[in-house]
């Protein structure tokens, strides 16, 4: 069986709800501080959606209910890429941040599990084994 040519070029942005914008915006850029790139608004309207960059993937925090969709946090997480998961874990327990447990080691990477202010599911994560080749 043939292999079909994907039209999929990248990802552009994960969309993560929120019922708090502004709340949801101060966690993303002041205590995990990425760097907020745009909002978005109707006109005369306060603001939908705001993104923030990765490096990778923008995140896009959307107010839910403001634009029809119920709210439901993420339950499975979103894997925020870090150099060193104790490092990042530290600095943002500094920050107030409480994580569910401890570190976790899959024999390929590190991983952190805690959530934002709406109860999205967020991982801190350091791959540091190579990836296998693909057959």
């Amino acid at each position: 069986m043939g292999r079909t040519t994907s039209i999929v070029t990248g990802v552009d942005f994960v969309s993560i709800p929120t019922r708090d914008l502004t709340a949801a915006a101060d966690f993303y850029e002041n205590v995990l501080g990425l760097e907020r790139s745009s909002a978005w608004q109707r006109p005369g309207e306060e603001p939908l959606g705001i993104e923030f960059e990765t490096g990778t993937v923008t995140i896009a925090l959307i107010a839910a209910e403001q634009v029809g969709i119920p709210f439901q946090p993420h339950e499975v997480p979103i894997a925020l890429q870090v150099d060193d998961v104790a490092v990042a874990r530290a600095e943002l327990e500094a920050r107030g941040v409480q994580f569910k447990g401890e570190i976790v080691d899959s024999g390929v990477c590190h991983q952190a599990l805690f959530e934002d202010p709406d109860g999205n599911s967020l991982d801190l994560h350091h791959r540091y084994a190579p990836r296998a080749a693909r057959a």
